[in-house]
Parts: structure tokens; C-alpha cells; sequence
């Protein structure tokens, strides 16, 4: 029960300094925390300590816990970025989020193609195989499953231990994705294209065609998303 209402009240002081709501400089102090939210002194404490670990706020003595500036928070968490996500933010977070998979998840799929274990090549086709499968029967929940997996797994087999720490990045952006309605009903069968192309790559060794179709499905997901974004805003 305690760790549940440690959540609630993480989430949302926690979504209301990603989204702006408590701008940087904003004084929090422990009691106004506990009368705000109904939590404890102990869940108060925890919160506060969790939101330092992220870099979204500072201690200062006689002075409060104090909201950073963005520029020193952890943006790569997981967690920041979902709020960030959920809130009025979401088009500047896709388009950061998008720039830094176009930056990465190329060169993984090149390196996969020159490092990948056995096992990895096969897992990768089966995962292709699988996607391919829930698309047609637009099972967008299990397809989000394995689009995750997939990824996760060609961030791994990159064998850069560096690329592999931000599958869960990628993984809250293809979840944000789908829970936000950024995603077609049936996955684009492009989109699932590239990604048995991936796979194909990989599984040959070629690391130039593995890299040229990762590049592709990343600026498709990126025309998509915009022109998603663009859609709903239009319904405002």
C-alpha cells in the first residue's frame, strides 16, 4: 500500500515538473508535500529522494527542495520520459526522442550485423515473423510486445553496451506511440518490411543494408508520428 501511494504522489509531482506545472526555481517543502498529497512523511522523504536521482530537483538547507532547470535533468529516464509523454509537451518530446533514435538505432543495426551471436540472428528473424503476423490481425497490444523486444533486441546485439541502456528509452517511445493513438490501426506494411529487412541484414552479415533499413524505418516512424500529431491537434 505504501509503495503504491509512493507511485501516485512520484507521478504526480513528477508529471507536474516535466510538464511545467512547477517551473524551475519552485520551492517544495516536506509538510506542504504531505498536506498537498495526504502522503506520509516517510513516502514525502521517498518522493523527494527519487526526484533528486532523476535530477529534477536539488536540496538546498533552511532553503527546501528547489526545481531544476531542464538542461540538468536525467532525460533519458524512463519515467521522465513517459510523463513527458503524457503532457501538453508531446510533440517536442517525439521530436527529441525521434532525432535520437535516427541518431542511434542505425549504427546498432550495423554493428548488430557484425556482432550478432546465432542465437540473436534468430531470435531477430522470429521477432520480424511475429510482427509481421499481429500486424495483419491489427493486434496493436501483442505487436507493441514484440516491436519492443525487436528493438530491444538489435540495441543489444550491437554488442555496445552503451546503445543497449536506451532500450528502455525506446521502449516508452514505441508505448507512447500506441497508448496515444500515434499508431495506424494496422502497422504500415512498409513499416513491417523494414523490419523482416532488418532482420535479413543482420542475419546475413550485411551491415550496410542492416543500417540503410533501420534509417528507414526510423524516418517513417517519424513522418508518421508528425503527421499524427498534426492530426490531432487539427481536432482542437
Amino acid at each position: 500500500m505504501g509503495s503504491d501511494r509512493h507511485e501516485e504522489v512520484l507521478d504526480a509531482l513528477g508529471a507536474a515538473i516535466a510538464n511545467g506545472e512547477l517551473a524551475p526555481g519552485s520551492v517544495l517543502r516536506s509538510d506542504e508535500l504531505q498536506d498537498r498529497f495526504g502522503a506520509s512523511r516517510t513516502v514525502a522523504r521517498e518522493v523527494v529522494r527519487a526526484l533528486e536521482t532523476m535530477g529534477l530537483t536539488t536540496s538546498r538547507r533552511r532553503v527546501g527542495v528547489i526545481v531544476r532547470e531542464p538542461a540538468g535533468w536525467n532525460h533519458y529516464d524512463p519515467r521522465l520520459i513517459r510523463w513527458q509523454l503524457d503532457g501538453p509537451g508531446r510533440p517536442a518530446a517525439l521530436r527529441t526522442l525521434t532525432e535520437l533514435r535516427s541518431g542511434v538505432e542505425p549504427s546498432a543495426a550495423r554493428f548488430a550485423a557484425l556482432r550478432a551471436t546465432p542465437e540473436d540472428r534468430g531470435r531477430l528473424r522470429a521477432l520480424g515473423h511475429r510482427l509481421a503476423e499481429t500486424a495483419r490481425a491489427r493486434d496493436l497490444t501483442t505487436f507493441l510486445g514484440h516491436d519492443i523486444a525487436f528493438h530491444d533486441l538489435l540495441l543489444t546485439a550491437s554488442g555496445n553496451p552503451m546503445f543497449a541502456q536506451l532500450s528502455s528509452v525506446v521502449a516508452e517511445v514505441l508505448a507512447g506511440r500506441t497508448s496515444h493513438g500515434l499508431m495506424p490501426e494496422e502497422p504500415q506494411p512498409e513499416a513491417v518490411a523494414l523490419h523482416l529487412e532488418v532482420a535479413a541484414a543482420v542475419d546475413a552479415g550485411d551491415a550496410d543494408r542492416a543500417e540503410r533499413a533501420m534509417r528507414d524505418i526510423v524516418d517513417q516512424a517519424r513522418d508518421e508520428i508528425a503527421a499524427a500529431v498534426s492530426s490531432n491537434l487539427g481536432e482542437h
